[in-house]
């Protein structure tokens, strides 16, 4: 029962179709597939990657922190503030963090291949996007940076053709056929 100080608004058609109906779910498994691919090679690659997880594991991220340090002093691309963090947390936990990001990458991809915690996946990937676009790397990661927020809006229905369909409603979060 609602209380009758609350104003509902009613989400519009397009909202409705892509965010909550599962007829838009091919979209999502498009995008899905294409971001979850190239999270999960990006993660292989560095778990097959000595300086990222083996034996000189985290050489790969003091390289990555020390060239956005430059960056900082050089140029406006990275906030001082993210130097600050960058210089005084991750760089003297260069290993764990390899494998933080490694690991992250390779299963935030799988998460998205398979439709499993589309949400959450998403989520993560779009904090990894964010954390290297802070420290002054662009490449692909504004475009999956925007991806993945999308997928997170879509969460209802971003997983329908994957695990997320039978997962979501055994953890509390059913679906119903009706659409209210």
């Amino acid at each position: 029962m609602r209380d009758k100080s609350t104003i509902y608004i009613p989400e519009n058609p397009v909202s409705r179709f892509l965010f909550s109906d599962t007829r838009s779910a091919i979209i999502w498994l498009i995008i899905r597939l294409y971001v979850g691919y190239t999270w999960l090679t990006a993660g292989w690659g560095k778990i097959q990657n000595d300086a990222w997880v083996g034996e000189n594991g985290g050489k790969a991220v003091e390289g990555f922190v020390k060239g956005a340090l430059a960056k900082s002093q050089e140029t406006a691309d990275v906030a001082g503030w993210y130097a600050s963090f960058l210089e005084n947390s991750v760089l003297p936990h260069a290993k764990l963090f390899s494998f933080v990001v490694a690991y992250g990458e390779f299963l935030v991809g799988l998460g998205l291949i398979v439709g499993l915690l589309t949400g959450i996946a998403a989520f993560c990937g779009a904090l990894m996007n964010v954390s290297f676009l802070f420290a002054g790397t662009l490449s692909i990661n504004p475009l999956l940076f925007i991806l993945a927020t999308w997928l997170v809006l879509a969460w209802k229905v971003a997983g329908w053709y994957g695990l997320d369909r039978w997962a979501l409603p055994k953890l509390g979060t059913p679906w119903s056929k009706k659409i209210g």
